[in-house]
């Protein structure tokens, strides 16, 4: 902390361990006068289209064509992804959104051992939308809201 003091010394401000608040505002604010500030990422979310009333009949039938061999006929996973019907994919922690952008962007392993899912390409936003309504029917049958 010392040498961070000396290199860019600010009036009336010593950064201490132990002070994480302090120091996380003292680094924005050498980021912001250095030139330094993130860039915004501008990220497309995939939408459906407007008027779409999703159809879980016809996200079944995509569900099987595009999701399937690494979910699960059933739902249930397989060794190669996780379950649908787990908790952690109820609506309150994985929205409808998340299943627009794991088709679009692929996922990063975070809840499992599986490995990144890789983007679907071949699955349009619309697609999408009657898929996450079969799912979250689906869930529904099993409790998870």
């Amino acid at each position: 902390m010392g040498k961070l003091n000396e290199m860019y010394p600010m009036k009336n401000l010593k950064l201490r361990a132990g002070s994480p608040p302090l120091f996380a505002s003292a680094l924005l604010a050498l980021c912001l006068s250095t030139g330094l500030e993130a860039q915004a990422q501008s990220m497309q979310i995939p939408k459906p289209s407007a008027g779409l009333m999703p159809n879980p009949a016809l996200g079944k039938k995509l569900y099987a064509a595009n999701c399937a061999s690494c979910h699960g006929a059933d739902m249930k996973g397989s060794d190669k992804g996780p379950s649908m019907l787990h908790k952690v994919y109820e609506p309150s922690h994985h929205g409808d959104i998340a299943f627009q952008l794991a088709a679009k962007t692929g996922v990063r392993a975070h809840h499992w051992n599986f490995g990144d899912m890789k983007p679907i390409p071949t699955v349009t936003p619309d697609d999408v939308a009657h898929i996450t309504a079969f799912v979250r029917m689906e869930q529904r049958q099993v409790g998870i809201r």
